[in-house]
């Protein structure tokens, strides 16, 4: 049992998965980007993450230090994934939209050694260095030759680097932190989920079996890699593994997307609801021969069942739709067979998780066998144990890390029905989260931002319903200037460097006061349904 015990720790790794593909599958594709036309083989692919362990290697970079990056979905993203896989660094990929006092928090809350970013980012990213208290060693910008005070382009960077195998004085472990993800948090505060290289190769395998995925197939993940979906939904993390081939675009274009199943005999496409949708009026038009697809993959929200008919109609019947957490990857799972009766719901439990819905209470904490009636309508909380894609812990957070894990589960804060096949339709959210086009949206957050404001005496956050975003945020705010106008909010949160553009409101209300309990608490959950009602009605004010 030792001898099993020290094998498997020591070469069970992502990075060890990735290596096999290099030796049996050296001269076959593992990436193309269709930006540049440029492809990699394994071998290649190998040599060029070689290049960059190198350059972090000679900035002494070792086993545990972080490699913070802010990318769009492109080749030096891989690059950077599987360089600090092999020297036993943290990859630290962050949301390309925030603010620059957004990523300032992450540089401080992870301390990166090395901070990789856009050319065209360069502005918020040295802004966000200035404001950080933690100095990143190194700087690095890809895209352009303009590079800030005191940071290198990626070229400059990894030029004239060795591609061999970089040589570490110490070992990696399959339970060493490989990746750590941020997501947000009850307070607005973003968390860090760190996750093993255990974790990383348990999540690949998990879409090998739900897909399934195998060598032959060529993936398409048109969702940011920052977010776990991203990466470990056919993106880098599991095609790699299978020994796949990964095709990468920056941005999504419905028809370009459809052009590219249709050249290169992509497999699976990956993308939120919204990206169905487009491709499905894409394929209206244009006709294109999909009979490569053996899935659309979407997840973030549910499935309405006249739009899941339309996608097996106009797309292909290889249609799927995952749901979990950052924490936990996905947990339930609807695959093309219990499509379309089952639209609406999430699905059941993966092969190695179990999801439940519990009963609430107002003074406490669902235990994990209070379990909610599984009649579809008993309305309880979703809790997930997911003991191979969780590490069941946030990273310097042990406040939430108490608060969201329990007895070997994670508490979601979503709200829930299941039926006698245990089958969860979510209906909303405990902690008001607004969830729009894929990102979460705390409203703590931005109501922090209005108030600052020296014209608001005070604002209650929330999402009106939209057909595209899924919600938009809208404020109801509350005048300490007869004089404020929508107008003025909206560039004040513009220019704040504390929240992202695609956090700010979209649509406003004036009102006299903000819906408030007995004990002074703001009642999200009573400007949603104003903000519903408003919206309907022509009461809100879009900017």
């Amino acid at each position: 049992m030792e001898a099993f015990r020290n094998i498997f720790e020591r070469e069970y790794t992502w990075a060890e998965g990735f290596m096999r593909n290099v030796r049996r599958f050296g001269d076959k594709s593992a990436m193309y980007c269709l930006d540049t036309d440029e492809e990699w083989s394994y071998s290649a692919l190998n040599r060029e993450a070689n290049r960059l362990a190198a350059a972090l290697t000679a900035d002494g970079l070792t086993k545990g230090d972080v490699v913070m990056y802010q990318l769009l979905n492109c080749p030096v993203f891989v690059f950077a994934y599987i360089a600090c896989h092999k020297l036993g660094a943290v990859n630290c990929p962050i949301n390309y939209r925030l603010s620059a006092g957004e990523i300032a928090a992450n540089i401080d809350d992870s301390k990166p050694t090395v901070l990789i970013f856009e050319a065209d980012h360069r502005d918020e990213m040295a802004a966000a260095v200035e404001m950080a208290a933690h100095k990143p060693k190194r700087l690095i910008m890809t895209g352009g030759d303009r590079p800030p005070e005191g940071a290198v382009t990626y070229e400059e960077y990894v030029a004239y680097r060795p591609d061999g195998e970089p040589e570490l004085t110490y070992e990696l472990n399959v339970y060493d932190e490989t990746t750590r993800l941020y997501t947000s948090g009850t307070t607005g505060r973003m968390k860090g989920v760190p996750l093993t290289s255990l974790n990383e190769v348990l999540s690949a395998h998990d879409v090998m079996i739900h897909f399934p995925m195998n060598h032959t197939d060529k993936s398409m993940n048109t969702t940011p890699w920052f977010h776990r979906g991203g990466l470990h939904c056919a993106g880098p993390c599991p095609t790699l593994y299978a020994g796949g081939t990964m095709y990468v675009t920056r941005k999504f274009n419905a028809d370009k997307c459809l052009e590219y199943v249709e050249k290169f005999g992509i497999t699976f496409v990956i993308g939120v609801p919204t990206v169905l949708d487009a491709l499905a009026d894409a394929q209206e038009r244009a006709g294109r021969s999909l009979g490569s697809l053996k899935g659309i993959v979407t997840m973030g929200s549910a499935l309405e069942r006249a739009a899941c008919i339309r996608y097996q109609n106009v797309l292909t019947p290889n249609i799927f739709n995952g749901y979990g957490t950052t924490e936990t990857f996905w947990n339930t799972f609807l695959r093309p067979f219990d499509l379309p009766e089952n639209a609406g719901t999430a699905g059941g439990s993966c092969v190695d998780d179990e999801v439940r819905v519990i009963r609430l209470f107002e003074d406490r904490r669902g235990e994990p066998e209070e379990l909610a009636a599984t009649d579809g309508t008993e309305v309880g909380e979703v809790i997930i144990k997911s003991p191979a894609k969780s590490p069941y812990a946030y990273y310097n957070n042990e406040a939430e890390t108490e608060a969201k894990f329990y007895k070997g589960y994670i508490y979601t804060n979503d709200l829930a029905t299941w039926n006698g096949d245990r089958y969860v339709t979510i209906v909303g959210r405990k902690d008001d989260m607004i969830i729009s086009s894929g990102e979460n949206i705390y409203p703590t957050q931005v109501e922090e931002v209005l108030n600052s404001h020296p014209k608001v005496k005070d604002c209650i956050v929330t999402a009106a319903p939209d057909r595209v975003r899924g919600e938009v945020v809208t404020a109801y705010v509350v005048k300490a200037d007869d004089g404020l106008t929508c107008e003025e909010l909206d560039e004040y949160c513009k220019a704040s460097p504390m929240i992202a553009n695609y956090k700010r409101p979209r649509y406003y209300r004036f009102i006299g006061e903000i819906p408030l309990n007995l004990t002074g608490k703001k009642l999200h959950f009573r400007a949603k349904e104003m903000a519903r009602e408003d919206l309907k009605n022509g009461f809100l004010y879009r900017v």
